[in-house]
């Protein structure tokens, strides 16, 4: 089942436009997120986001009916799950230039969540992609994903399990899914929203939680060289919460303080449980 042109249908009975902007041009936005006990965690969070960039791009999002359509699906089974919500421009007439009017097509859809999503260790590689701090694909989960894509593909392609990606200026940037810290003692460092980062929500989360962790926050431009040598090193993101990285190319990373990776699971877990009515995360 899905959400779709605002009420739930199975995925055999939806007719798309292919004069849909989204499909022909990647015109269009998305939100991940997690389910549990049926409440979207951090939900206001990717509505502000989704809501924030659709303004960006000049698209006419209503925010009550993206809410309408996540809590839908995420209301379909109690079983965790993971909720994407996609906003296309729409249909329009051939050519580049946006219609000066156009109806959104907004749908929802959910998949299942598994425990084994989170708080994994990951290698990465080093991608020939770089990420354009000018392009709006960089800060915005735009449909015109290709950039994450191949840069996924070729950081398998190598042995690895995600994408190093470094910023045309050539400091660390994310992976293809996640926005990365750097941890050196008490000093959490992440790349600054310059463009080439994407503001992710867990990033956000974890920026927020810092301080009562004894963490001193930074937000600045990354070097690789800096990044290898931390005594830990994490990715995060709305599906996998936290993921350790124990290498880059064929550099085995620090595997930093036991007790300060168990605390940063514990408090995210933390955070899950008092949202979603206790459900508990396995770490």
């Amino acid at each position: 089942m899905l959400w779709y042109k605002e009420k739930l249908v199975k995925a055999d009975e939806v007719n798309f436009d292919l004069a849909d902007r989204g499909l022909l041009l990647g015109d269009g936005l998305f939100e991940t997120l997690t389910a549990f006990n049926h409440i979207p965690f951090k939900f206001e969070a990717h509505l502000e986001r989704m809501t924030h960039s659709a303004q960006r791009l000049g698209m006419r999002l209503d925010r009550a009916l993206l809410q309408e359509a996540v809590l839908a699906v995420a209301g379909l089974d109690q079983a965790p799950c993971v909720i994407r919500i996609t906003a296309s421009r729409g249909t329009g007439p051939r050519g580049l230039l946006p219609p000066d009017q156009s109806t959104p097509l907004v749908f929802a859809t959910r998949a299942p969540w598994h425990d084994t999503l989170a708080f994994g260790d990951a290698r990465l590689a080093t991608v020939s992609i770089q990420r354009n701090p000018t392009s709006p694909t960089s800060s915005m989960k735009t449909l015109a994903y290709l950039d994450p894509v191949l840069s996924l593909q070729e950081a398998k392609a190598k042995g690895a399990d995600d994408a190093l990606i470094v910023s045309t200026s050539g400091s660390i940037a994310c992976t293809s899914m996640a926005n990365l810290f750097i941890l050196n003692q008490n000093n959490l460092v992440t790349p600054a929203l310059d463009g080439s980062v994407l503001p992710g929500v867990t990033r956000r989360l974890i920026l927020d939680l810092a301080p009562r962790l004894g963490l001193i926050v930074s937000e600045r431009a990354c070097s690789v060289s800096e990044m290898l040598a931390a005594d830990l090193v994490i990715a995060s993101n709305s599906v996998r919460f936290l993921t350790r990285i124990t290498a880059v190319d064929d550099t085995l990373l620090s595997a930093g303080s036991p007790e300060l990776w168990r605390t940063l699971k514990n408090t995210i877990a933390e955070s899950v449980s008092k949202e979603c009515e206790g459900f508990t995360l396995k770490h």
